[in-house]
């Protein structure tokens, strides 16, 4: 299998990468820097999203890695940021949220309409609290939502995506990641979602077309009493 985890040297992307070395897949991981555990490495440069997306592209297309398509894009970017309308930061953490997220799903998406196998899996970051209001965290709440709908554009024909090839967006509510311990350590580590779950799930989509959920499927993870169960929203 040969597989791209955008977002590769965070907490959930650097897991889900040695999993798949584990199982002696191809990766190529995309980050603001490398992940010395992949087989090729995409380092994201520039100011902009354009210049982004032009960059990753570029990389993809001068090493010759997108000669051979790929069998699944994960999209694991992103980050969480607070804040209502009234913070001082409100303005500077949406702006943070849309590129962690917005950007990162958008070039994903780009990757994905050019150099996904026919009958491949692409899967995008949305998160569960971001189907309702977050007055808490507008700004992580705007770019998770516009994650949701871009899902169920891509989904749509005339979306873009190569022949047979869906899109997934999981809808995490908390993953069990070193970060959330650390600024959460008094929580309920029950209904937090283990990261092995999440590799287990996309190990699943990439191997087998038949376990994976209706094309443009926002996928709801939740974990209750250390018990973790998917619906589609």
């Amino acid at each position: 299998m040969r597989v791209v985890v955008y977002g590769g040297k965070g907490a959930l992307g650097s897991t889900l990468v040695n999993h798949f070395k584990t199982k002696s897949w191809w990766v190529c991981s995309i980050d603001l820097s490398e992940n010395p555990e992949a087989d090729v490495n995409v380092v994201v440069k520039g100011a902009n999203l354009q210049e982004q997306a032009a960059n990753v592209n570029s990389e993809i297309e001068k090493s010759g890695i997108g000669a051979e398509k790929f069998d699944a894009i994960f999209c694991v970017a992103g980050g969480w940021a607070g804040g209502d309308a009234a913070n001082k930061d409100f303005v500077k953490n949406t702006d943070l949220m849309m590129k962690q997220s917005i950007w990162t799903s958008v070039i994903s998406a780009n990757v994905a309409a050019h150099h996904l196998k026919e009958g491949g899996v692409l899967t995008l970051a949305g998160a569960e609290p971001c189907l309702e209001g977050t007055s808490f965290m507008i700004g992580y709440g705007l770019s998770k939502a516009a994650v949701h709908q871009l899902t169920a554009s891509l989904a749509q024909s005339g979306g873009g995506l190569p022949t047979g090839a869906v899109v997934q967006c999981i809808l995490p509510k908390t993953l069990d990641t070193p970060m959330n311990r650390k600024f959460m350590a008094n929580a309920d580590f029950t209904t937090w979602t283990p990261m092995s779950y999440i590799t287990e799930m996309f190990t699943k989509w990439a191997e087998d077309p038949s376990s994976r959920h209706p094309n443009g499927a926002l996928v709801k993870i939740l974990t209750i009493d250390s018990i973790t169960t998917e619906t589609v929203v």
